[in-house]
Formats: structure tokens, C-alpha cells, sequence
């Protein structure tokens, strides 16, 4: 099975623009991040060599990449997602490969094992679109509504997204729920096979993906399958200068 790697970035971020620009550590936010899946990607796990892209709006974020060896894909500026961003560089890269990985922009210290436990959701070949999920640590996260939360089936495979605390636990405390159940918190990684990745950037705003704006509740609402894998590492996502500070610190204590 083929897989390519492609990161959306954007330059004119509302709450952080010009991010991937940003410098973390002496490099590019984007730059960070593109090593990072870069190195996952050429693992023992993935040989021969798999492709890592940026796909961009942005001729600035275009020659940075290319100006420390990287690969980038112009795209239009008018998209609603980083999917819809996916899809067009698919279409400009004319790719052979069975899934696509999406890494956000903003993701520096992505590791190679989440890359990898989503990767290997493929080997099951009923699944069309992957994610993966962290199980909670206390009970406040939980009921922070910017962790969306996942509710999956027997097999692993997602029933639900939300940014409420689901499911609810009947006749306990709150603030002992996370003793009931294992509450998972959705990281935005994804991977898509190609041929849904080209259906689900058709389809139009879902009622529920309005209701949560989470983009994949129009994919479940359309009946598409998302497996979901889990891991125990949480990194450090950048979407404000606040979060670059937090960044630079945890870059300096950690040593990387």
C-alpha cells in the first residue's frame, strides 16, 4: 500500500497570521512540522521512501519550503478546509498513492509513532478515513469544549464527535465520570483513501458539522467510515503567539 504525506498551511490565520512562517527553535513552524512527518515517513516501517508536500496559498510559505529542501504544491486561496486544500494538491501532484496523510501546519512535534498507528488503520481494509484519539487525563479536559470527544463501536470505528462531554453518565457525579469510562479526546490527525478523499470534498455542509463545527460529522453524517486509533502521546499544537511561547519552552526543556 502507497501512502504520501500532505500538509496544509495557510498563511492569513485569524488568530495567528503568518503561523507557519513563524520561527521555533531557529527554523520555520513549517519547516518543524514537515521534518517531523518526514522522518516518520521514512521509518523502517515505510520503505521505500514515502513523499511528504505542502500544499499552500501562499508564495512566501512556497519558497520557504523549498528553500530547506522540501516539496510544495501551489493551491487556491478560496478553500473552506485543509481537506479541500488535500484534494487540489492530490489533483496538481497526480499521486498513485492508496491514502493520503493529512498533518496540519501547525503540528511541529507530530511524532512518527501517531503517524504510524495511523497508518496501520489501513491494513483493515473496510477503512475509508482514520484518525487517531488520546484517552483523557482529568476530568476538566474532558469538559473543555475545545476537545472534541470521540464515541466509537466494538471495532473501533467512530460513532461520534462532539464537543459536549458524550456520553453522559447516569446517576455518578461529574466529576468522577472519567472513573465510569474512558472518555478519548480527538487529535486532528487524518489519513483518507484517495477515492474518498475525492468524494468527501464534494459533499456539501453537513446539519451536524454546522451544529459542532467539526468537519467530520459531515463525513459520518454521509455515511462515511472513520477508524479510530489510539495513542498516549498529546504534542504541543501551535494556534497562537501564547502557543509559540509554550512551544519555544517545551522545545528548550525537551532538548529536541
Amino acid at each position: 500500500m502507497k501512502f504520501i504525506a500532505i500538509i496544509p498551511a495557510r498563511y492569513a490565520s485569524t488568530r495567528f497570521p503568518g503561523k507557519p512562517l513563524a520561527m521555533l527553535g531557529g527554523k520555520a513552524v513549517i519547516q518543524r512540522v514537515y521534518e517531523q512527518v518526514a522522518k516518520a515517513l521514512n521509518s523502517p516501517l515505510t520503505s521505500p521512501t514515502l513523499p511528504v508536500y505542502v500544499a499552500t496559498d501562499d508564495e512566501r510559505i512556497f519558497a520557504a519550503v523549498e528553500a530547506f529542501g522540501g516539496k510544495a504544491v501551489m493551491t487556491r486561496a478560496d478553500h473552506q478546509s485543509g481537506t479541500d486544500r488535500i484534494e487540489e494538491a492530490a489533483e496538481k501532484i497526480g499521486t498513485d498513492a492508496d491514502v493520503i496523510i493529512n498533518v496540519q501546519g501547525d503540528e511541529p512535534f507530530v511524532q512518527s509513532s501517531q503517524i504510524e498507528t495511523l497508518m496501520h488503520l489501513f491494513d483493515d481494509a473496510e477503512t475509508q478515513i482514520g484518525t487517531i484519539g488520546k484517552p483523557f487525563d482529568t476530568m476538566e479536559a474532558v469538559l473543555n469544549p475545545n476537545s472534541p470527544k470521540i464515541v466509537c463501536d466494538v471495532r473501533g470505528y467512530a460513532l461520534y464527535f462532539s464537543r459536549s462531554v458524550i456520553p453522559f453518565i447516569r446517576g455518578k457525579e461529574q466529576g468522577t465520570w472519567l472513573e465510569h469510562f474512558p472518555f478519548v479526546k480527538h487529535l486532528g490527525l487524518y489519513a483518507y483513501r484517495r477515492d474518498v478523499l475525492a468524494q468527501i470534498t464534494q459533499l456539501p455542509q453537513s446539519i451536524l458539522e454546522r451544529a459542532e463545527s467539526l468537519e467530520q460529522l459531515r463525513w459520518l453524517q454521509n455515511g462515511y467510515r472513520i477508524k479510530v486509533g489510539l495513542t498516549d502521546v498529546e504534542t504541543v499544537g501551535i494556534d497562537t503567539p501564547e502557543d509559540l511561547a509554550r512551544a519555544e519552552a517545551f522545545l528548550q526543556a525537551s532538548g529536541l
